[in-house]
């Protein structure tokens, strides 16, 4: 009886750790990275693609968002000027700025109204801001 209960204790202490790492594995297999109310994505612990990274945004959409963001925080006029010397000093970045400009122009009449928005306008690419809110305005 003795020797009985010694091979069930050795016999439990190699397959239960087994069972628990294999249990926790199954667990963690299904892993829900989309919003509750969107349809679940699942990545599954064996997926060869699980380290892959997210894709880098472009310079100048992270450019935008922050100066739209600053047009929130601030005014129109000193996101401008920041926009002004962004692509001074990343040349890369000017041939987006009308679009980021005109982006602003938008942002701006929501925020202010067309009247107010437009008193914000200045050179900066052009007249992209300005197009940005007549646009808008309209």
């Amino acid at each position: 009886m003795n020797q009985a209960a010694r091979r069930i204790g050795r016999t439990l202490a190699l397959v239960l750790p087994v069972v628990l790492v294999l249990s926790g594995t199954l667990a963690v297999t299904r892993v829900p990275w989309a919003a509750p109310n969107a349809e679940s994505q699942v990545l599954t612990a064996s997926s060869g693609t699980a380290s892959t990274q997210a894709k880098a945004r472009a310079p100048h959409e992270v450019l935008r968002d922050r100066l739209l963001t600053e047009l929130q925080q601030k005014n129109p006029g000193a996101a401008l000027t920041d926009l002004q010397r962004e692509t001074e000093s990343r040349p890369s970045l000017a041939q987006y700025c009308g679009q980021i400009a005109r982006a602003l122009g938008r942002a701006a009449v929501a925020k202010y109204g067309p009247k107010k928005a437009q008193s914000y306008s200045r050179p900066v690419c052009d007249t992209s801001f300005a197009s940005g809110v007549v646009a808008q305005g309209h």
